[in-house]
């Protein structure tokens, strides 16, 4: 048996216009074929009003079927997919509407110049811009442009039998060769069951035995296609009904999700107040541990939240717990836990004792040891030493861990409550909630209030430990820090449709991807004919539709399982050159 390969020979790569391969060349593809552009698409143009209507009809046609076949082209598909990925960019770096308008606000402020550049380039609101979405769409539309004929076309290819043997095989990249006594009917036999042994879709054309293999490479380019359009819808219907809110809940409260309960919303353009996926829960307890020692000091080791929780109206209840990488999930909605604080209990009486308000107000966090600051409102039920009622506020400012008197900070040490103290300062007067303004519940407008002030004329003010009380001037009654120190957990509550699919179609995209890259399409043909010395001449050869060392290799241990049953003729004329044997034995056989 004798092999040749032809390194050297630009090697047959299935274009339809290589004159030797013909049909055996071709469609090794479903990639649509570039086509050459002629200037104008008129032609020549009749006289009159008749001939200048269809000479601009055709010429609307041709430049609308031209527009079209570069938007579904693979490159303009890959160019639109480079700009999607380049235009999600400032999305990232640049602060959003839809995420954090305060951040934007403080951008514009800072940033005098660029934030009107910006502004009128919609990068603010990235993903609802116009160029965005402009780039959206036509990627959308390339992709199905692409897909429809490729899948119609290799529809077709599947429905097809491999295309018959090319007239002269040694013009192929891989190809062996050699003479057998066995019969030619023999060594097709042979060759047709090694070849579908080999997964090969075979068929005898004439005298050669066509085969092709290597499908699932198209299967794969068009599974990727597919997956990309699932992965732009689930996005897209994911960013339409999407909603996203936050709620602060303190250790013994509770969330139901209906929209009055959100702290702050935002939600896709096509929500509707019935897609609320229907749930409540409770917050029993947050639990929070920290690291006491070592570089990591303050890192919190358990930070989990436990809550009980419903689905719908009757739902029976359950017990989950919420942690930063454990969401809680209740159909669509997961609830994440975004953030922790303290809530020291506060009781305000008025001077005659009675109480006013009792309550544990959250404080926000400063800083990664928990410093916190807040305000306490008294809205209603309190009046003044001479029975007028009035309204009461007062700044505070909570440590955890207190470094002591004389240490020369008020900030914690340590995020748990080693050692907790409140620093508060008072108002009284008209806080504004009655004005209809919003306000900030974590702040006091001070605009008319006046602020308590001691038997010397300075402000009133006081560090508390838990169960002390600090007293109002002037028998305007006191503010106690109660020992009953509460700790809330911030929630973020997201509701994306979509998520599933999305995840689906990146898992699809990358299976298709990898079949498409290391899966070659190939075709393998077998010929047996007789010489004219009556002696079998075998020649067995493959195409692929790219260079591969593979396919010289496959061709190698095709041709060895057929020369097993089909032995070469060892009484053969060693003095005789092989190829030109083979040439002129083929070609004779195939005169006959």
């Amino acid at each position: 048996m004798s092999k040749t390969t032809h390194p050297d020979e630009t090697p047959a790569t299935g274009s339809p216009g290589d004159e030797d391969l013909g049909a055996a060349g071709s469609q090794l593809s479903t990639a649509p074929e570039e086509t050459a552009v002629p200037g104008s698409f008129g032609g020549n143009r009749a006289p009159g009003l008749g001939g200048r209507l269809a000479w601009t009809a055709r010429e609307i046609f041709g430049w609308a079927r031209w527009f079209w076949r570069q938007l579904t082209s693979m490159r303009v598909a890959l160019l639109l997919l480079f700009l999607l990925s380049l235009g999600a960019v400032p999305g990232s770096l640049i602060p959003q509407d839809g995420s954090d308008a305060l951040k934007v606000q403080d951008f514009r402020t800072t940033h005098t110049t660029l934030g009107p550049i910006y502004d009128s380039l919609g990068l603010f609101h990235v993903y609802s811009s116009v160029w965005f979405s402009a780039i959206y769409i036509l990627l959308f539309v390339s992709l199905i442009g692409c897909i429809v004929p490729r899948t119609w076309q290799f529809t077709g290819q599947l429905r097809s039998r491999p295309p018959g043997a090319p007239k002269r095989l040694t013009r192929l990249p891989a190809y062996a060769t050699w003479r057998t006594s066995a019969s030619p009917q023999e060594v097709r036999e042979t060759a047709l069951k090694v070849l579908r042994q080999r997964r090969f879709r075979a068929h005898t054309a004439h005298d050669a035995v066509a085969a092709e293999k290597g499908y699932l490479r198209e299967a794969g380019n068009l599974l990727f296609h597919v997956a990309l359009i699932v992965m732009l819808v689930a996005f897209a219907w994911g960013q339409l009904y999407k909603t996203e809110g936050n709620k602060l809940v303190v250790e013994g409260g509770g969330f139901s999700n209906t929209l009055t309960q959100y702290d702050d919303f935002k939600s896709g353009n096509l929500f509707d107040d019935d897609n609320l996926v229907p749930f409540s829960f409770d917050l029993n307890t947050f639990t929070g541990t920290y690291e006491r020692t070592g570089p990591q000091k303050g890192t919190p080791r358990v930070y989990r939240a436990d809550v009980d929780y419903s689905v719908g109206a009757d739902g029976k209840e359950r017990t989950g717990v919420i942690s930063p990488n454990h969401p809680l999930e209740v159909g669509d909605a997961r609830v994440y836990l975004v953030s922790h604080g303290y809530a020291p209990t506060i009781t305000v009486r008025d001077g005659k004792g009675a109480v006013v308000y009792r309550q544990a107000v959250p404080l926000l966090p400063m800083d990664a040891n928990v410093t916190s600051q807040g305000a306490i409102k008294v809205l209603d039920g309190y009046r003044n030493a001479q029975g007028k009622s009035e309204q009461l506020g007062f700044e505070a400012f909570f440590v955890p861990t207190f470094a002591g008197a004389g240490k020369g900070t008020m900030f914690s040490q340590f995020p748990a409550l080693d050692r907790p103290v409140l620093a508060v300062t008072g108002y009284h007067g008209d806080l504004g909630v009655d004005a209809g303004v919003p306000q900030n519940v974590y702040q006091l407008n001070t605009k008319n209030l006046k602020q308590f002030k001691d038997a010397k004329g300075d402000i009133l003010k006081a560090r508390l430990t838990p169960g002390q009380t600090m007293r109002l001037p002037n028998g305007a009654g006191s503010i106690t820090f109660d020992k009953d120190i509460k700790e809330w957990a911030g929630f973020q509550i997201v509701q994306q449709p979509g998520t599933g699919w999305a995840l689906g179609g990146a898992v699809a995209a990358i299976l298709g991807l990898a079949a498409s890259l290391f899966i070659q399409r190939r075709r393998v043909w077998v010929r047996a004919v007789e010489g004219v010395d009556g002696v079998t001449v075998v020649e067995i050869a493959g195409l692929g539709r790219s260079e591969s060392a593979k396919l010289p290799e496959e061709i190698g241990h095709l041709a060895a399982l057929v020369h097993d049953r089909a032995p070469t003729q060892t009484d053969a004329d060693p003095a005789r050159e092989p190829d030109a044997d083979i040439s002129v034995s083929a070609e004779g056989a195939e005169k006959k």
